[in-house]
């Protein structure tokens, strides 16, 4: 396993519709067990593979909570997701991302999502999620199609999130 190094947002396989995944191998559960590590290191929740330069459609999400006797436990790898029915109930959270530190906004997204896919070795997955579950897949499969979450806020939002990167940027060392 190994730690990868995350893109920032400016970096063009961010913006790119990523390949689906047609071979199911070693190379595929490597970069999984990679992706877990690197997400886990930068304190994520959850973190597609465009993300760490690689344009293939994978995401991993892993919520585990111990909220006393209730664990929680919503770790999942996808291959190939897609969202497959959504609630017309939607509501607004804040929403960060490894890609673009220190920027946060509210995004309104459905309440739940269906989500299917594969997993690591190939087997058909589909998956019921609400709440910050359903949220965090919504995110992480927005990366594989090239979308932000700046791209989900209105335009005055995005054009203040977008000075404020750009300030962010010029204050790095």
């Amino acid at each position: 396993m190994a730690i990868r190094e995350i893109v920032l947002m400016g970096d063009p396989v961010l913006r790119a519709e990523a390949e689906p995944v047609t071979v199911f191998d070693d190379g595929l559960r490597r970069l999984v067990r990679d992706m877990f590590e690197t997400m886990y290191h930068a304190e994520g929740i959850g973190l597609a593979a465009p993300q760490i330069g690689v344009s293939t459609r994978v995401v991993v999400v892993d919520l585990r909570r111990d909220e006393g006797d209730d664990v929680q436990d919503h770790r999942i790898a996808l291959v190939n997701p897609v969202v497959t029915w959504s609630s017309e109930d939607t509501y607004r959270q804040s929403e960060g991302c490894l890609s673009i530190p220190e920027l946060e906004e509210v995004v309104r997204r459905p309440v739940s999502v269906v989500v299917e896919g594969q997993d690591p070795d190939g087997n058909d997955v589909v998956v019921e999620a609400d709440d910050l579950y359903g949220r965090a897949l919504q995110h992480e499969i927005d990366h594989v199609n090239g979308i932000l979450f700046i791209d989900r806020v209105t335009p005055l939002k995005r054009r203040l999130l977008l000075k404020k990167w750009r300030k962010l940027l010029a204050e790095e060392p």
